[in-house]
């Protein structure tokens, strides 16, 4: 009953980080499918402890900062972002584009911090504490690339390949197509694409590695204009962005966190110590 009362929480937390204009509480009931009267008790809950908050003229409920407070304190906690920070502003600096650094929270990916290189002009900015597509941004083929093939296909199959209105033009459609940009990464040693994800943009992504374990624990990645991150552009940027992914890579206590975070498949339960 507990572990069902749990799930049922952490599913309406999920539910309503993904629509930060909040939801009312019938939509929240259907979309769960819990009676309405006990999706209005979680709710009452979650607002007792300031975690959630009813909007007073559309009756929507939505979530107030407190979560994102508490994973930005832990992240300042840890000295990840502080540790990355010099070298994405490094790295957004010599290509002029949009860094990025994507941790690894097993089975997700997710950007945790970036660093803006271009001053004037179009410039690319994705959002911060959001889930990766593993099919579809470089950041995910790079971690896929690193993978074998069973585990990489199991994790894209878990997420799905994404409808096509939520992808770019060039987004691959069938689990081939994905392989083939999978295995051109493992071949070039970072990973690129056009138009996959977003319409007009590119990205290429470099993998951070545990120096004990050889997993992938996050990556680097520059994204920006498909006119402008052009592929001489992509070849010019190369050996910054894989420098910088080697920089991380060699850091201790940098990889020691990422690598229990989420470098390699976590057990269902925590074990007992």
């Amino acid at each position: 009953m507990a572990g069902s009362l749990l799930r049922r929480v952490l599913d309406l937390v999920e539910l309503l980080a993904n629509h930060p204009r909040g939801l009312p509480l019938q939509t929240i009931a259907e979309t769960l499918d819990i009676p309405k009267s006990g999706a209005h008790r979680l709710l009452a809950e979650l607002a007792e402890h300031a975690y959630v908050v009813q909007d007073g003229e559309t009756g929507r409920y939505l979530l107030t900062t407190k979560f994102a407070t508490l994973g930005l304190k832990h992240l300042s906690r840890t000295g990840v972002v502080d540790i990355a920070q010099s070298v994405l502003d490094r790295l957004a600096g010599l290509s002029g584009e949009l860094a990025r650094l994507a941790v690894v929270d097993y089975p997700r990916l997710v950007w945790v911090a970036k660093a803006q290189g271009a001053r004037t002009g179009l410039r690319y900015d994705g959002d911060m504490g959001t889930e990766a597509r593993l099919s579809t941004t470089s950041t995910g083929i790079a971690w896929l690339a690193s993978l074998t093939d069973e585990e990489a296909l199991s994790l894209v199959m878990r997420q799905g390949l994404g409808a096509p209105e939520e992808c770019g033009p060039n987004a691959p459609r069938t689990v081939a197509a994905l392989m083939v940009l999978v295995n051109e990464a493992r071949a070039r040693g970072y990973a690129w694409v056009q138009d996959t994800n977003t319409p007009g943009a590119a990205a290429m992504a470099a993998n951070i590695v545990h120096p004990q374990t050889g997993r992938a624990i996050g990556n680097l990645s520059v994204a920006g204009p498909s006119l402008r991150l052009t592929e001489a552009q992509r070849d010019a940027i190369a050996p910054d962005l894989l420098s910088a992914a080697a920089d991380l890579s060699s850091v201790g206590a940098f990889s020691d966190y990422l690598g229990a975070l989420g470098g390699r498949p976590a057990t269902t339960r925590p074990a007992m110590s």
